[in-house]
């Protein structure tokens, strides 16, 4: 009999769609996905050099479990740098992943009784990892027209005396809209006055645009900064995501609970991975100026149809690569006996009839959405796009 933690729990819709677009590709048919978030773009070959050396030279055995010295060093050196960070070595800790990350951390921090709060839309995983460890998500809705981002007195009037943690994304997915400077205060206040952490995954912070400045909450002084968990990590903004390499940077008391942790699930993550890692962030930055400039002009090309599309808005995205569409215009057409009600129905009726693949609104916590990640080819992206539309054009009035 399985353990009940497993029914408050459901699969990755993003990782479920992905699934079954290379399902369908690998039975003959094309496919064009939108689904996952990992970028088309190879991991750079000094990095991959790493890597080889360290298997030539037998760098292939078990490491410290939070990471080699070598690695969190030059994790310290990228958070002051980039961040205006700085922390000692045992204030960070490497996992398999910055998904494992917020893992450990969920594990570390929340159990029962505790409430955590979650601004909507959200990542697929933050509320299933509260869950997983009986806690409590607290969501609080945030809406298209102030950018997606969480009113002060909104997440004022979410908190009590049971508030762990708030999970702050930016930029975000699925909206990737991206906090400011004033946003950020005003949370780090809250944060301060009533003693609760903020978990800060900045996983997407070097994919910002229109001159806009990635900042991390942690930043601003000593306070909050011991109440912060940032969490980071080399797949997106390196092209990395097989590697599987993440970092979280906090408080040592919560990263040695971390790593006692990941000492009893994963032990240490891949040793040549770390040494790539090392290589990654001590090395040439300028490869991630063309990746940048590709996703902008993505970004840009997608918006700008799916706003031509009859019953969707798009608002432009400030950072990672999603869009985010508002498609409840669509909602009640109907194609045959079939009626488009949700975003589930018409993310399958896309999948199914257009042959592309993207995620329902309602795995984010906003059934009016859907999302569209544009790692993927201005090719491939031109090509579904026209068969969005054409698909759409194909519903008739429901009602």
């Amino acid at each position: 009999m399985l353990a009940d933690r497993v029914k408050k729990i459901k699969p990755s819709a993003t990782l479920a769609i992905d699934s079954k677009a290379k399902a369908m590709k690998a039975s003959g048919i094309d496919v064009i996905s939108f689904g996952v978030g990992e970028p088309d773009f190879d991991t750079p070959e000094y990095i991959k050099e790493a890597a080889v050396k360290a298997m030539k030279d037998g760098f292939t055995k078990y490491t410290a479990v939070g990471g080699i010295d070598s690695l969190k060093d030059a994790i310290r050196e990228k958070l002051q740098r980039d961040n205006n960070l700085t922390y000692a070595r045992e204030e960070i800790i490497v996992s398999c992943g910055a998904k494992h990350s917020l893992y450990n951390i969920a594990q570390a921090l929340y159990g029962p009784g505790d409430e955590v709060i979650i601004p909507s839309p959200y990542w697929v995983s933050y509320p299933d990892q509260v869950l997983l460890n009986d806690a409590t998500p607290v969501f609080v809705k945030t809406f298209e027209d102030d950018s997606f981002l969480i009113r002060p007195e909104a997440l004022a009037a979410a908190i009590t005396k049971k508030t762990k943690a708030l999970i702050l994304n930016s930029p975000s997915n699925p909206t990737g809209m991206l906090y400011d400077r004033a946003s950020l205060e005003k949370i780090a206040e809250l944060a301060v006055k009533h003693n609760f952490y903020v978990v800060s995954d900045e996983i997407y912070e070097k994919l910002v645009y229109d001159g806009a400045e990635h900042i991390s909450v942690a930043s601003f002084n000593s306070e909050i900064k011991a109440r912060s968990i940032v969490v980071n990590g080399l797949s997106k903004s390196y092209a990395m995501t097989g590697w599987r390499i993440g970092y979280a940077a906090g408080p040592s008391d919560v990263i040695k609970a971390m790593t006692n942790i990941q000492s009893q699930s994963t032990s240490n993550p891949n040793s040549i991975a770390q040494k790539a890692s090392v290589a990654a962030l001590t090395g040439p930055q300028d490869f991630m100026s063309a990746m940048h400039a590709e996703f902008d002009a993505r970004r840009k090309f997608l918006v700008g149809q799916l706003n031509t599309i009859e019953g969707m808005t798009c608002r432009m995205p400030a950072g990672a690569f999603y869009a985010f569409p508002n498609t409840s215009g669509i909602y009640g057409r109907k194609f045959g006996d079939r009626i488009i009600a949700n975003s589930n129905d018409l993310a399958l009726y896309l999948l199914e009839e257009a042959n592309v693949a993207l995620v329902h609104g309602a795995a984010f916590g906003d059934d009016n959405y859907i999302r569209l990640s544009y790692a993927t080819s201005l090719d491939g992206i031109q090509r579904g796009v026209e068969r969005i539309r054409e698909t759409l054009g194909n519903l008739k009035d429901g009602r």
